[in-house]
């Protein structure tokens, strides 16, 4: 049995020590908001928090975090979308959403750690994100208007216009 804390609450997991942490929060804890992407620590799409720091969770046997504090992407939201996810809606950066978590979970590490961060601080946590171009390209003003803000931002203005299909992959 290994003990775990993640998103605040106690959880006994029996699992194979080395079972990556990504599978026991998708697998074994059901909690699907974190992403498989590349399965080599590149793309990002499976960061998660260890005792406040970015962590990719597809390499990091789980038996790594006992008694540490792990943070998904449903934790950060929980009590609501906290001031980088809703930098990000606002901003409107999704485009397929797969590499968003791991994003998000990169910049609200570095808004913890720095809280006012300059354009290299965002692009150096960023880059380790990996997206498609146009998501990509617009992740520096979501960290940077986070940053700015007061310590919750209004809902958004609700928007009519229409989106495109999505593409079957």
């Amino acid at each position: 049995m290994i003990n775990l804390n993640v998103n605040g609450r106690a959880q006994s997991v029996d699992v194979e020590p080395e079972m990556p942490l990504l599978w026991v929060l998708r697998d074994v804890l059901d909690l699907p908001g974190t992403k498989y992407g590349c399965g080599i620590s590149q793309c990002g799409a499976c960061t998660v928090h260890v005792d406040g720091a970015p962590v990719r969770s597809c390499v990091t046997p789980v038996s790594t975090v006992a008694g540490k504090k792990v943070v998904t992407i449903e934790g950060l939201g929980a009590k609501g979308l906290n001031k980088i996810q809703q930098a990000w809606v606002e901003h409107e950066v999704p485009q397929c959403g797969y590499c968003q978590t791991g994003m998000i979970m990169a910049a609200s590490a570095l808004l913890a750690k720095n809280p006012k961060p300059s354009d290299a601080d965002i692009d150096a946590a960023m880059t380790r994100a990996r997206c498609l171009p146009p998501a990509a390209n617009s992740s520096r003003p979501p960290p940077r208007s986070a940053a700015a803000s007061p310590s919750s931002f209004p809902s958004p203005p609700r928007r009519s216009r229409s989106r495109p299909a999505r593409l079957s992959r």
